[in-house]
């Protein structure tokens, strides 16, 4: 199915008019309420390889059989000529004695070769004979061909990184020159006379102009000081410790409405003083080398796993190779470290943008970033671009459950551009320069190196490397957050690769019409896909254990604790306004994640676990692809309700799923409000409660069992209701007492039929 396309459910009638319109329901709400849950548990009371090339050519046996035996120059042949005999090494020829003649191949045999040369610069003797066949060519003709190309490609890079390099040495030498020319009419700082070249090093002059500057800058505050004080600075006490930093002022900074509050951490911290910024940019360039050098040594500082699949850092090795960047690891901390490559479906410099924009990379990693934001940019780039770009941000990273605390860092990240198509984006804390008691996440160099790949696409090597106080960590968390699979380099990556498939099917246009249930209108579907990314933010944002949220246990022993939050919603076109009552839980399942993923997202098990449902059948109505799992997706579903007096019901939903976690994510919706998105309306506007589930691996295993494994699960549940439309009412026992049954009833409905299904 073509990314991106809507199609239609199966066996149902059209209800997508013409103009992309939803129609046959009754009147919807935007989200839960505490009165439906009531009517409906009453109900339920009541009731009990490669695509071949096509043949154009061929060339008879005996033609062949000649042009083997023929005699040839290979000197006066080139471009788009085949040596029959040109190779070197193993490539030669056996008959080394024997002389052929050129054979001219045809242009569509060129351009057959050379579109799968770009595919396959390296193939075997079965793709050569193959490729032969097709053209009507010799494998050896194709062997010789492909490897010319090859020496041609060689030839022509080592031509252009000759040409770079004596670039860059013009332009060392004129810096030298224009240095030493400064060098010549500099004076000393001390005695202000004249300072030849030679007389000191370079290393020497540098920081006797710095400390001139310093000078200057005492001066400047010394006079200011005198102003206001009354008396020059030389006379003041000299401070024993450095001054407390000011406290954030968030009324003049941009806050993410997800927010719903602030940690301990990110409330106390300031932008960076003047006097930090050069310990900033010292510590970011040296966090940048040492990240490269993660991304491209092997052992002895990566050592691999027994099925070759991971990579552990050698701590001791890790000491000895960057000697200069450590320092003790606080009481009670822990290092965890991992690295992974892939190549996804992204331009290199497309990714570079989004990393460096804290939106948008906060956005596409919304599973991980609970919220982020910039508090300085000491640097934008040059050139137009972000190479040489440094910022000062924050940052809290979550897994999305209540059972598991968020990691608060203060960070700076910085991107350089290393060669032609490489880039690279590195983190490193800024913990020594600004400590902080609160502190329990420090971020060693950490980021990604990206490199350039034909047809758009962009290898990248993602490196974590953290510090951490984890001895908050619930038990049933424990192995899923020191295997990495929690806040580790595969969960970037693999959430990296799944948004990128989810960007390119916003952006696909060879969407089919004619289909029932198919939208064809562009800016609806991109209307949809961007409410539906709201409400996975919203959700991911308002089911960790982050220090802004007050989570209060109700009931049960264990994992098996319910959790709940309340909230005032008060002029947020994006929420119904009232208080909202958030409930959570996570426990274990003995089943596969791939198992509780499909059995959540199909519609048509819905009934078994949905008590909001009452028992009426769910339809899927329309759904867009988002990937190649066909399990990446959004979706718009009805619910008949089994009640005649009781109107249909409309759900918006996202089902995603990668190698290390899974959401089915869902949220009732107004039917006006959807049709107006449908028609590429603002989603912004659309009133959204969400619910859902949170899957991950149990984190026994070192990699993620198959379908057929028998690794188990972790599943958070979490409901969002709307138990008052009016913000200033207290919430009542009853309400909460409710919601708690809810939650407590879904948990065991999605075991008992996870468990008869397992067994």
């Amino acid at each position: 199915m073509p990314a991106g396309v809507m199609i239609p459910a199966r066996n149902m009638p059209s209800v997508i008019t013409g103009n992309g319109n939803v129609s046959g329901f009754g009147t919807s709400s935007s989200g839960l309420t505490l009165g439906q849950i009531m009517f409906q548990q009453h109900n339920n009371m009541m009731e009990g390889q490669l695509h071949p090339l096509e043949m154009t050519q061929n060339t008879s046996e005996s033609e062949i059989a000649r042009m083997r035996d023929d005699e040839f120059d290979s000197t006066n042949k080139s471009g788009s000529e085949n040596h029959d005999l040109g190779g070197s090494g193993d490539d030669q020829d056996p008959r080394p004695n024997k002389k052929k003649r050129y054979h001219r191949h045809t242009q569509h045999q060129i351009q057959e070769m050379e579109g799968f040369f770009k595919e396959c610069p390296h193939p075997d003797d079965k793709q050569r004979k193959e490729l032969g066949r097709e053209l009507g060519l010799e494998p050896l003709q194709v062997k010789f061909w492909f490897q010319n190309k090859r020496t041609q490609m060689k030839t022509q890079h080592e031509r252009n990184e000759n040409t770079q390099l004596r670039t860059e040495n013009e332009k060392l030498r004129a810096d030298s020159m224009r240095y030493r020319e400064a060098l010549s009419t500099a004076s000393c700082p001390n005695c202000g006379g004249p300072t030849a070249v030679g007389q000191m090093s370079f290393d020497e002059h540098n920081l006797r102009l710095e400390n001139a500057r310093l000078r200057e800058e005492i001066d400047r505050i010394s006079a200011i000081a005198a102003k206001y004080v009354g008396k020059p600075l030389g006379n003041l006490p000299l401070l024993s410790s450095p001054v407390p930093p000011r406290p954030f002022d968030f009324s003049a900074q941009p806050v993410s409405e997800e927010m719903y509050g602030v940690g301990d951490l990110l409330r106390s911290i300031s932008a960076p003083s003047e006097v930090d910024k050069p310990m900033i940019i010292e510590l970011a360039v040296a966090a940048m080398e040492e990240l490269v050098r993660m991304a491209q040594m092997d052992e002895p500082l990566w050592i691999a796993s027994l099925d070759g699949t991971t990579c552990m850092l050698n701590e001791e090795e890790y000491i000895r190779t960057f000697p200069s960047g450590n320092c003790p690891k606080p009481n009670g901390f822990k290092c965890e470290a991992s690295r992974e490559t892939a190549v996804i479906i992204m331009n290199h410099i497309s990714l570079v943008e989004i990393l460096m924009d804290v939106h948008q990379w906060s956005t596409m990693f919304s599973g991980i970033v609970s919220k982020a934001s910039t508090m300085d940019v000491l640097s934008t780039g040059v050139a137009g671009n972000y190479n040489g770009a440094l910022q000062v941000m924050t940052a809290e990273f979550q897994v999305p459950s209540p059972l598991v605390p968020t990691r608060e860092s203060y960070y700076v990240r910085y991107c350089k551009q290393h060669a032609e198509g490489t880039w690279a984006v590195v983190d490193v804390s800024l913990d020594d320069i600004r400590p902080s008691p609160t502190v329990r996440c420090r971020r060693r160099p950490s980021g990604c190196l990206v490199q350039e790949m034909p047809n758009g696409y962009s290898k990248v090597t993602w490196v974590e490397h953290v510090e951490v106080d984890d001895r908050g960590v619930h038990n049933l968390y424990k192995n899923i957050v020191s295997s990495g699979l929690a806040f580790g380099a595969r969960r970037w990556v693999a959430t990296l690769d799944r948004q990128c498939e989810r960007l390119a099917s916003l952006l696909a246009s060879n969407i089919p019409a004619g289909d029932v249930g198919v939208i064809t209108n562009r800016d609806g579907r991109k209307s949809m896909l961007k409410l539906a990314e709201r409400m996975v933010i919203s959700f991911c944002g308002g089911v960790s254990a982050s220090t802004a949220h007050t989570w209060t246990t109700l009931s049960g022993t264990g994992a098996d604790d319910v959790r709940v939050m309340t909230r005032k919603s008060v002029d947020d076109p994006g929420r119904p306004p009232g208080i909202v009552l958030s409930a959570a839980t996570s426990f274990w399942l003995p089943v596969s994640p791939k198992r509780v993923f499909d059995f959540l997202r199909d519609e048509n098990y819905r009934s078994e676990w949905d008590i909001l449902s009452n028992g009426g059948a769910v339809q899927e109505m329309a759904h867009i692809a988002n990937g190649r799992d066909p399990g990446n997706c959004v979706s718009l579903l009805r619910v008949n309700s089994a009640n005649s007096n009781q109107s249909n019901m409309l759900i918006l939903q996202e089902s995603c799923t990668d190698p290390t976690a899974s959401f089915v994510i869902y949220a009732p919706v107004d039917i006006v409000a959807m049709n107006v998105v449908l028609n590429g309306g603002d989603p912004d506007y659309v009133a959204l409660l969400p619910s859902g589930f949170a899957i991950f691996p149990d984190g026994t295993d070192s990699r993620i069992a198959d379908a057929g494994g028998s690794s188990g699960s972790l599943l958070t549940v979490a409901f969002q209701i709307l138990v008052d439309s009016v913000p200033t009412a207290k919430l009542s026992l009853g309400s909460v007492a409710t919601v708690n049954n809810l939650i407590a009833c879904t948990v065991e409905r999605i075991k008992a039929s996870l468990s008869c299904d397992n067994a």
